[in-house]
């Protein structure tokens, strides 16, 4: 593995699960696989789950960490290639990077949208520089389309939790939210369920809040929540806003925030969120707290995520 920025840079989805699996059962297993190197994670925006979990991933492989606030320590960077700097910015990625490249053996980078430009968002303009000038692995800590070591981590959730042999049924469904909010961690869940191919998927959200086909393709998409949640054996909760009028808010229908009597005729359901959630706009907090809710599970996954991809760019590199 040469990058992670999304689900196509990984050759076996299971493969990586079971490694995941191992270094939970044993996280110290290969404490010397990443002796003598040293990795970055370079933060735009903030960030808890995936800055802790990343960094104790590293230290489990015996890897060197430092974090950068590139927001709030570094110089604004230029990203165009053609750009005179006679404005707001004072370093140009094609400068940084390679000096990044030699400081680091692995780069983490994470990177929001503006919500303004879908062309400019969905370009993914500084990872992509970032891949081209830094000379090292590059991994995704969350982009503006995607976010791979969460939706690495989901996987690892509902593997473990579905005990049965058939497939489960696991529904994406949109929550109220009180601002515009990225689509890359839909994104990313939609793009690594149907890669993935174990799972019968549905999503579900108001007219007007279509996700990418780039990402959805596989899936079956209803506007009828009600109907989707039938017989569902996992419950992802998200909000996002809309992708055709982009980064708009078209809906503050609350009946979507996920209560407990949503969740009475589904099969005993399993109940998801990337966190941090906005408790009782997004989900009840009768649900959060309840036996159904596993997403303080799911967080914990975090960790293992990161390790197994860490470990498999540390074993190619």
């Amino acid at each position: 593995m040469k990058k992670f920025i999304s689900v196509n840079d990984v050759t076996d989805i299971n493969a990586l699960i079971e490694k995941a699996l191992m270094y939970k059962a044993n996280p110290m297993l290969d404490s010397a696989l990443g002796s003598g190197k040293r990795i970055g994670l370079l933060f735009l925006n903030p960030s808890m789950r995936t800055r802790i979990s990343t960094q104790i991933a590293a230290k489990n492989l015996g890897m060197d960490t430092i974090v950068f606030n590139l927001d709030k320590e570094g110089w604004k960077i230029e990203l165009d290639d053609e750009a005179i700097m006679n404005g707001t910015t004072v370093e140009h990625i094609k400068d940084a990077a390679p000096i990044l490249g030699a400081y680091f053996d692995v780069l983490c980078v994470r990177t929001f949208p503006v919500l303004v430009s879908k062309e400019e968002d969905y370009n993914e303009a500084f990872i992509s520089q970032l891949l081209k000038y830094a000379g090292v692995p590059v991994l995704s800590l969350e982009s503006a389309t995607l976010h791979p070591l969460q939706s690495l981590a989901d996987i690892i959730t509902i593997t473990e939790q579905h005990k049965e042999a058939r497939k489960p049924k696991v529904v994406l469904t949109w929550a109220p939210h009180i601002k515009p909010i990225p689509h890359c961690v839909a994104n990313s869940f939609a793009q690594w369920v149907n890669t993935w191919g174990q799972a019968d998927f549905v999503i579900t959200h108001p007219e007007g809040y279509e996700l990418d086909e780039v990402y959805t393709n596989g899936a079956t998409i209803t506007t009828n929540q009600s109907e989707a949640l039938q017989s569902a054996d996992f419950v992802y909760v998200k909000n996002w806003s809309s992708v055709k009028d982009y980064g708009k808010v078209l809906c503050d229908d609350n009946s979507w925030m996920l209560t407990q009597e949503h969740l009475t005729h589904t099969n005993n359901t399993k109940v998801m969120h990337c966190l941090p959630v906005r408790r009782n706009v997004e989900l009840s907090s009768e649900v959060l707290d309840s036996d159904s809710s596993i997403v303080t599970h799911q967080a914990k996954n975090r960790v293992w995520a990161a390790q197994a991809v860490l470990s498999e760019i540390l074993k190619h590199n």
